[in-house]
């Protein structure tokens, strides 16, 4: 019996790490998405090449050479439509998309934000956590929706913290998980998550129950071990 997969567009704006991540997890015969397209808003993107390079078809939409978010949206829209594409995955798609774009694709387009929403919605997000002083960061995969970084969460990842932490280290981190969680959860939204009527996230399987990330760990007084 032949594996129905879901029709999958990416949206990048750069190196599309994210993207290489799901396109290689794509490559397994039970996974769910079929990889059609990957689009940026940049030409020039490396991850266009890299897309192409994997045989999958690559487009570069300059968002500078339209009039208005709202010409480029409905392009868009008619190359995703054209595509018969089922589900837009967004992978480091920086650029805000008009309300009318994320209405037509409600419940349909996922994307994933360095930092454990509803904290640090928006850029220089590993900054923003080091200067406020978290001790665990980490990455949100959530249904998009109008208002920037907002939507149903579907996962998240915890990270820890480091002492001496800089937005770059802090970065690197978080980007090892969200290569793990991003594929993992597009694959789990195609088979089992649902949104309920509240506008949060029904999880159909197991959650991680087990598992508690205390930072910094938590150490026997005087001793020094955990």
């Amino acid at each position: 019996m032949t594996l129905s997969k879901m029709r999958t567009a990416i949206l990048i704006s750069g190196r599309g790490s994210n993207m290489m991540s799901i396109v290689e997890a794509a490559r397994e015969a039970d996974y769910p998405a079929e990889i059609v397209t990957v689009i940026s808003n940049r030409p020039d993107a490396p991850g266009l090449a890299w897309a192409k390079a994997a045989g999958i078809p690559a487009l570069g939409l300059d968002h500078k050479a339209y009039e208005s978010r709202e010409l480029f949206d409905s392009h868009l829209d008619n190359v995703l439509n054209a595509t018969r594409i089922e589900l837009v995955v967004c992978a480091g798609f920086m650029r805000i998309m008009t309300a009318a774009f994320v209405e037509r694709w409600r419940d349909r387009m996922v994307n994933i934000h360095p930092s454990l929403l509803p904290s640090f919605k928006g850029l220089h997000t590993h900054q923003r956590a080091l200067d406020a002083g978290v001790k665990i960061a980490g990455c949100s995969v959530h249904l998009v929706r109008p208002e920037m970084d907002d939507g149903p969460i579907l996962a998240q990842a915890a990270v820890p913290v480091l002492e001496g932490d800089t937005a770059e280290t802090l970065a690197a981190r978080v980007l090892v998980a969200e290569h793990t969680i991003y594929p993992y959860t597009v694959a789990n939204y195609i088979r089992n998550f649902a949104t309920g009527s509240s506008e949060k996230v029904i999880v159909n399987h197991n959650v991680n129950q087990d598992a508690v990330l205390y930072s910094p760990a938590l150490l026997k007084p005087g001793t020094g071990v955990v």
